[in-house]
């Protein structure tokens, strides 16, 4: 490709475009970002790339447009690239919700005709360009959303760009992958997130200092509780009738467990919590993780 645009710079941004120029796969990188802490750290980086101060005034052939933004940003992105953006463009992004994002895409730029949505697995809690990393997608997941009337020869353009940055490809529709996320990884950051509220509430209630004795569970979801807030109250918004569903079955199965442990039922509370350590083996098996104790820390 001889021209990228990337519209914002942070974890996820700043990672593809270290990635884009160490591997030399675009003979121009353009970059749009709004923050001038995320600039200044670009400049500072060893990656020749060109600062694109005005999405609605550029003249750019651009080949490849990756928005890296808070999905609810889309919008208004979508309408000043909309502008400039030839037939052979191809628009994606790295949000982690499909379906509405994609509904409203279609009423915005072309009938969807540019637009391919892709999902790298690769995050952090942590965001800003500091954090990017070169190395972030190497064997790592990337769904890309192949709804039925995809350009064919563009998903096929897409796919490769993605495993030339080191990620595992695999396709999926936008109604299939906003069920399979609500569930392995929206839901997760939602109970995190909800843990972490309860557990201050609960500091506050009986007045203990809880957070010092933070080691093993609290901990490990704190850490998931640090992602950035406007990122994730974008995915439940536009995820909200799957989260909705997920949340509504995690109810159900805490309320059997509420019962269990309240009638001392030993046999149902063992069944559940061997049948958990099988998931966990599974999840190594395939990969997701390292076999090491307290989350491979050293």
């Amino acid at each position: 490709m001889k021209n990228i645009l990337i519209i914002g710079c942070g974890l996820i941004g700043s990672s593809i475009l270290r990635a884009i120029y160490t591997k030399k796969i675009a003979g121009n990188i353009y970059v749009y970002e709004k923050s001038k802490k995320n600039i200044s750290i670009i400049k500072k980086l060893k990656v020749e790339c060109k600062i694109v101060k005005k999405l609605n005034n550029t003249f750019v052939n651009f080949d490849l447009i990756i928005i890296c933004t808070p999905m609810s940003q889309y919008p208004s992105i979508i309408k000043k690239i909309s502008k400039f953006i030839l037939n052979k463009t191809i628009i994606t992004d790295v949000g982690s919700t499909k379906e509405s994002i994609f509904k409203k895409v279609g009423k915005l730029i072309n009938n969807n005709k540019n637009w391919i949505s892709s999902h790298p697995i690769a995050g952090s809690e942590v965001s800003g360009a500091e954090y990017g990393n070169k190395n972030l997608f190497k064997n790592k997941w990337c769904v890309l959303i192949k709804e039925k009337n995809v350009n064919k020869k563009n998903l096929s353009k897409l796919k490769t760009f993605w495993k030339k940055l080191g990620s595992k490809v695999i396709m999926m529709n936008s109604k299939q992958h906003d069920i399979i996320f609500s569930m392995t990884s929206h839901l997760p950051h939602l109970i995190a997130y909800n843990l972490v509220k309860t557990a201050t509430d609960f500091e506050k209630e009986k007045k203990y200092n809880l957070i010092k004795y933070s080691a093993g569970g609290l901990r490990d979801f704190s850490r998931i509780a640090a992602s950035n807030e406007i990122m994730w109250r974008d995915v439940f918004f536009t995820n909200q009738k799957n989260i909705i569903s997920a949340i509504n079955l995690f109810i159900k199965n805490l309320n059997s467990f509420k019962r269990d442990i309240n009638q001392k039922n030993n046999s149902r509370i063992i069944k559940k919590l061997i049948n958990s350590k099988k998931v966990r083996k599974k999840i190594i098996s395939l990969k997701q993780d390292i076999n090491k104790p307290d989350f491979g820390r050293s």
